[in-house]
């Protein structure tokens, strides 16, 4: 059961009220006032006397003391503040400044409430008061701080509404405080509904976390900003800067970089292939959307006329509508046409769609661009030294538009599009050239009854088609059947005029002599030194002879010399295969001509094959020689079945997949079975190789 409450205990408790108060009021500095509605009289403490720089004796209790320290710029904020709070019986606030007798002036922060009466109208009006001089001295220097800061800052109360707005906040907003204080931010700035800034906004006060983000509020301010905004017990405090600038130059930037990614795109398209006609119509593809929404490539091919290659539009549902509008324009426009006029300009030519439209006749043509609906068009010619070889034509939608900086870039990607394909045609008709160089220096083979004798050559990918490789096929005087495989060094026009000169001093030396291979290479040799042939060349030449006894036995003598070059490989009738000799060669020709060449012999039955071959055939920049000559050894083991043209064919593909890094030469002869010859002059050791074949004995 409770204890009973006292009467004593009652009044320690209201004493004990009492006191904290007091200490409370204290501790604050904070001064009572009473104020007698009804006699008039103004009561104040101690400390609130002394605030207002009286003391006991000279404080007369009355409104008029009051009045006597007020600023007279406050005073009569400050009396309609009282007089309210006495009509309406309510609330007082205030903060004024008071001017002491010395002159000096301290802020102070009143509150109060008036009491009513027993009539219901105010009575008396109790408050406190303290001096607010610091602490508004604080207030101002943050608000200072805030009017010179170089970026916006504004405060939102709970309710949403501007209670402050600096001065950099007003230029950003293109509204004075005026006009923004007390109103709601989704009001005074309806764009900002919906948008970043009223979701990053709720977010902060809902989570009470810190936002930050960069957005863009259109027309009228029609700016990016960047904003940091936090809650705080009071509502929301916002600051922001204006990054339209620095928007543009990033964006300026990126747009840069998209045009030195697109430039440098285009030239790997274009430098990384030989069929530059191929690529050329591509370029499209990387135009777009980069430059414009629909792009048509035109080249003017070989006979002068102007042909569509290549199209592509931005949107898929339209790129048919192109092709096939690619495909009939061309012959449908007058001469007349802005495209015809691009192609006798050495510069861009912009036009609008509506003008091609109007000149096309009636027609499937017409019809096409009237889908399309082109706003603008802009033809680049393709230019390359002087010339124009063809055009690529922009075009724009409704919504686009061709900039200075994009027109610039395509008439960049037009000239490297037009210089590669003057590239390429040049290259053609080197190659052409090359071509005819070379059939009139890699001659056919002989075919003696005895052998078939098959020669292969492929140029090196990235040269032209003629190099210091050579090989060569003939008949002697006496008969007998000579090959060679050579290689001068170097791999350009110039290797190639020594390659012809060497070859035929060879064939000269070798069919006025009837000299075998070791003879016909020193002849060479000292040839070359003789008509100063400044060059090196490899060459491996072998003689194919027979005795009356070897063709009775059925086998031939190889008789052979080589000077630097790769040795022989002997593919046997039972499908083994042998190197010929070793890696050691005499000496290349055209460095020493008196140093003493060696020559070898091998016998050979029908059906064997010998394979003469230059480096390019097993040269790899990953591999060494004795790698390429041990995987050649074993292709050739795989295809020996195989007739003697299509063997070597595989071979090429097998080791050069059809794109050799260096010159392939090769010479292969297959030895054939043989009836006995008549007895003709053939020289004392040797059967000539020309003698009646019986196709049924074979």
């Amino acid at each position: 059961m409770a204890e009973p409450t006292h009467v004593g205990d009652l009044e320690d408790d209201v004493e004990g009220d009492r006191l904290r108060a007091q200490l409370a009021i204290d501790a604050a500095r904070i001064g009572t006032f009473d104020w007698d509605l009804r006699s008039g009289r103004l009561v104040w403490d101690a400390r609130l006397i002394e605030m207002f720089g009286y003391d006991r004796t000279t404080f007369e209790q009355s409104i008029e003391a009051f009045n006597a320290r007020l600023h007279p710029d406050d005073l009569p904020r400050v009396t309609d503040a009282l007089q309210a709070a006495i009509d309406s019986c309510g609330e007082y606030e205030a903060e004024f400044r008071v001017v002491l007798p010395g002159g000096h002036t301290r802020w102070v922060s009143a509150r109060g409430q008036a009491v009513a009466g027993t009539d219901g109208s105010a009575a008396r009006l109790i408050g406190v008061a303290y001096d607010a001089t610091d602490e508004l001295a604080a207030e101002a220097r943050v608000v200072r701080v805030l009017e010179a800061m170089p970026a916006g800052f504004y405060s939102l109360d709970p309710e949403w509404r501007f209670v402050h707005v600096n001065a950099e906040a007003e230029r950003l907003l293109g509204s004075s405080r005026d006009e923004l204080l007390g109103r709601v931010i989704w009001e005074a700035f309806p764009a900002s509904v919906g948008s970043p800034f009223e979701e990053s906004y709720r977010r902060a006060v809902a989570t009470g976390e810190p936002a930050a983000f960069d957005a863009h509020y259109p027309a009228p301010l029609n700016g990016w900003y960047e904003v940091r905004a936090w809650p705080t017990p009071d509502g929301l405090s916002v600051y922001a800067i204006e990054v339209t600038a620095r928007r543009q130059a990033q964006e300026q930037a990126e747009r840069s970089a998209r045009r030195l990614a697109l430039l440098a795109q285009v030239s790997a398209e274009l430098a990384g292939t030989l069929d530059v006609q191929s690529a050329t119509a591509r370029l499209p593809r990387l135009v777009v959307p980069a430059l414009a929404d629909w792009c048509i490539v035109t080249v003017i091919d070989a006979d002068g006329h102007p042909r569509d290659v290549g199209s592509w539009h931005v949107d898929p549902a339209q790129r048919a509508t192109l092709e096939r509008y690619a495909e009939v324009r061309l012959d449908a426009m007058p001469i007349t046409a802005p495209v015809g006029r691009a192609l006798h300009a050495d510069e861009a030519v912009t036009f609008a769609g509506s003008e091609v439209l109007d000149l096309l006749p009636p027609g499937q043509a017409r019809d096409l661009l009237t889908v399309l609906a082109p706003r603008a068009e802009v033809a680049l010619p393709l230019r390359a030294r002087g010339r124009t070889l063809g055009l690529l034509t922009l075009a724009y939608a409704d919504a686009h538009s061709a900039t200075e900086a994009d027109v610039a870039v395509a008439q960049d990607v037009a000239d490297r599009a037009g210089l590669a394909l003057d590239n390429a045609r040049l290259f053609d008709q080197q190659q052409q050239m090359a071509e005819v160089l070379q059939r009139s220096l890699l001659t056919d083979p002989p075919e003696p009854d005895h052998a078939e004798i098959v020669v292969r050559y492929l140029p090196a990918a990235e040269a032209a088609r003629v190099g210091g490789d050579w090989y060569d096929a003939f008949l002697q005087p006496s008969g007998s059947t000579m090959v060679v495989i050579g290689d001068v060094v170097g791999h350009d026009t110039a290797a190639a005029a020594a390659m012809g000169q060497v070859r035929s001093l060879l064939r000269g030396i070798a069919a006025y002599s009837d000299a075998g291979p070791v003879e016909v290479l020193r002849g060479l040799d000292s040839a070359m030194t003789l008509l100063q042939l400044d060059t090196l060349a490899t060459a491996a030449v072998a003689r194919f002879e027979q005795t009356a006894d070897e063709l009775e036995r059925g086998v031939t003598r190889m008789v052979w010399a080589n000077a630097g070059h790769l040795p022989p490989l002997a593919l046997n009738p039972d499908g083994s295969v042998a190197v010929l000799a070793d890696w050691k060669a005499d000496l290349l020709l055209g460095v020493d001509a008196t140093v003493e060449r060696t020559e070898s012999v091998v016998t050979l039955d029908r059906g064997s094959t010998v394979l003469l071959y230059t480096d390019g055939l097993i040269e790899r920049r990953d591999a060494d020689l004795d790698t390429g000559l041990l995987r050649l050894r074993t292709h050739l083991t795989e295809l020996a079945d195989l007739p003697l043209g299509q063997l070597l064919d595989e071979l090429i593909e097998r080791l050069v997949d059809g794109k050799p890094e260096d010159d392939v030469a090769l010479v292969a002869v297959r030895l054939h079975r043989q009836d006995r010859p008549r007895p003709v002059e053939a020289g004392p050791n040797r059967v000539p190789d020309v003698v009646p074949d019986d196709p049924a004995s074979r």
